[in-house]
């Protein structure tokens, strides 16, 4: 193998354990939450939305950086190359790193607390990040109980929605709730496919995933049901006038969601196949986003 070979190689390692298109999971609450925000209270603070952003970038990156450190410890990612900890053989720095972020990214959400004099978007965050430790670090680990996804959908959907729109209007709305459920159960999609490929490593760890105790069959057949469940929430909130008549744009993304059933619907039981389901995931998750947030910026 030549040096050029190599060293491409070693890049596309590093790309898969830096994970670029899993920072949408962080993004599109962001983004939804602040559209509808402007949408019913025609308010937006730009400095308030990139700072949140930056810090929400920040607070996923410490939670893949210590996931990773904590698989480790359990031997669950012995045969995952793109682990970071793998990939840098020094788990006390990846561990530093990543609550390097997290300070870096509850500062953020501090300053926001700070220039609103309103501590209520910070003790959100604050039990998001509880709620993700919860979902990876010792003693708890509830994500080897089968439980990351109920985590996932709490922490990424209503409440981090909630946070975003109360960062712009210090108000609360069905809107944004109603909103916060369907990227919640997008988001909680992405974490549920990239289990289908690692059956075999988390029964050898004692990582009891919605996958291992469902069997891939049955798991793949949940995952139109949860899509359908995501527009059933869109078309509620429409017939409801919950939602402007314009956020009908998102039911476009009924494309990528057809897409990610027949891909985990035809190769389940195939991890040389399946392996990229989490991001046909992403793919529904990051346009369906899109689609919901410019429904929400045409209708004002």
């Amino acid at each position: 193998m030549t040096t050029q070979s190599v060293n491409q190689a070693d890049r596309k390692l590093w790309l898969a354990a830096i994970k670029p298109p899993m920072y949408s999971v962080a993004i599109m609450p962001m983004v939804v939450g602040s559209a509808i925000a402007y949408a019913e209270t025609g308010q937006f603070d730009g400095g308030i939305f990139a700072l949140f952003l930056l810090a929400a970038v920040l607070i996923l990156a410490w939670e893949n950086l210590s996931n990773d450190v904590f698989d480790a410890e359990t031997g669950i990612d012995v045969n995952k190359a793109h682990s970071v900890v793998n990939l840098t053989r020094n788990r006390r720095l990846v561990f530093a790193l990543a609550n390097l972020c997290l300070g870096l990214g509850i500062a953020g959400i501090v300053a926001i607390a700070l220039i609103q004099q309103d501590p209520t978007v910070l003790a959100i965050i604050l039990l998001c990040c509880g709620l993700g430790y919860m979902y990876q670090g010792p003693p708890f680990r509830l994500g080897y109980q089968g439980l990351g996804e109920v985590l996932c959908f709490f922490s990424f959907g209503p409440l981090a929605m909630g946070a975003a729109y109360y960062s712009q209007t210090q108000s609360w709305s069905w809107g944004s709730q109603m909103a916060g459920a369907m990227v919640g159960l997008s988001t909680t999609l992405v974490l549920f496919c990239s289990h289908f490929h690692q059956v075999e490593d988390d029964l050898a760890a004692g990582k009891r995933s919605p996958i291992v105790r469902l069997g891939t069959q049955r798991g793949a057949a949940l995952v139109p049901w949860v899509c359908g469940a995501f527009f059933a929430i869109a078309a509620l909130a429409l017939v409801l006038g919950i939602f402007p008549v314009w956020t009908a744009l998102v039911f476009f993304s009924l494309l990528s969601a057809w897409r990610l059933g027949r891909h985990v619907t035809r190769y389940h039981d195939q991890p040389s196949r399946v392996f990229n389901a989490k991001f046909f995931a992403i793919g529904f998750h990051f346009w369906s986003g899109v689609l919901l947030s410019l429904g929400f910026w045409l209708s004002v």
